[in-house]
């Protein structure tokens, strides 16, 4: 028997509940693994209030990102087999698997083998927000040395990821954050420049820092009335890339900057990624290089055992956190 996370109603951390079941064995194509740590995403927090892109089915598993030793294997797996040090790559959904437990059963394409340097905690919190700003940053974005980047969100674990991502490529991160309160963590974490948008005006700011020229890139998971700021501080033929929806509002589209500048907006997931297999052997490939070399080193900011696993997303949605909040198993 199994201790896994589930929920049997949609609504806020309080409907996680811990329960014991039989996950069975893994079947094709499948891989079952021991749990020593998992990542926390704000996704999972918006399928568990049903403002996800998919609708859970209750009572629901979830989770995308945890770290383990392999216990079996599936027919036809033959990359991986028990005593496998691996962790998982968000590409399923999570009305078919979920990770949060001690124990989970995940599709074989979904499943790496993590360097051996890195802690559970940081093995578990690598692909979420790598690939994601990798996808964006460079697969898409072809994002280049000298560009200007403004990254939202910038104290997430993604947007510490694309400002690690930005500074590999010798580009400039622009770091977004609503008050002055994490200004010194976001330098120290490597932004280039930091602005406090409650306070300063994001296009006058980011005009100063690229002499008018504007960023190439805007990296927003936030959304809502603020895109139209953002488009102001992209320059011509600039990209927005908004890849969630923070702030639980309309989001308008900003016709004449767009007009005026040539502007791109683009919706956009991980799944971009993720869900085509050459796109995710060559961010694998990214991602292995950049924890190799030291470029790319996850930053944990708190870490709660598996039995909090209510306080644990009560503090991921508090927005205090610098980085990626993850629970020990």
């Amino acid at each position: 028997m199994s201790r896994v996370v589930r929920f049997h109603r949609t609504g806020g951390p309080e409907v996680l509940q811990i329960d014991t079941i039989d996950l069975g064995a893994p079947g094709p194509g499948e891989i079952k693994m021991k749990v020593h740590a998992l990542g926390l995403n704000r996704a999972e927090a918006m399928y568990r209030a049903g403002a996800y892109l998919e609708q859970p089915s209750v009572p629901s598993r979830l989770g995308y990102e945890a770290s383990g030793v392999v216990e079996a294997v599936g027919s036809g797996v033959s990359d991986f087999k028990p005593g496998d040090i691996v962790s998982t790559i968000p590409a399923f959904s999570m009305n078919q698997y979920g990770v949060y437990g001690d124990t989970t059963i995940v599709p074989v394409h979904a499943v790496a083998k993590h360097p051996a340097s890195l802690s559970w905690e940081e093995a578990a919190s690598i692909w979420m927000q790598y690939l994601t700003a990798y996808g964006a940053l460079v697969q898409i974005g072809n994002l280049a040395k000298g560009e200007a980047v403004v990254i939202t969100a910038a104290s997430s674990s993604v947007g510490l990821a694309a400002i690690q991502i930005a500074n590999s490529l010798g580009a400039i991160p622009i770091a977004a954050t609503r008050t002055n309160e994490k200004r010194s963590a976001l330098l120290d974490a490597g932004a280039a420049h930091v602005i406090a948008t409650a306070e300063q005006d994001i296009a006058d700011e980011v005009a100063k820092i690229t002499d008018n020229k504007g960023a190439r890139i805007v990296f927003d998971p936030v959304c809502g009335p603020g895109v139209e700021a953002l488009a102001a501080a992209l320059g011509d033929q600039g990209i927005l890339f908004l890849y969630g929806a923070l702030a639980g509002a309309p989001t308008p589209f900003p016709l004449y900057p767009a007009l005026a500048k040539n502007l791109t907006l683009r919706g956009y997931t991980l799944f971009a990624v993720t869900g085509d297999a050459g796109h995710m052997e060559r961010g694998k490939r990214f991602v292995f290089d950049g924890l190799a070399s030291g470029d790319l080193k996850p930053i944990i900011a708190k870490s709660f055992p598996l039995e909090q696993i209510v306080e644990s997303h009560r503090y991921l949605e508090s927005n205090v956190q610098v980085g990626k909040v993850v629970v020990t198993v």
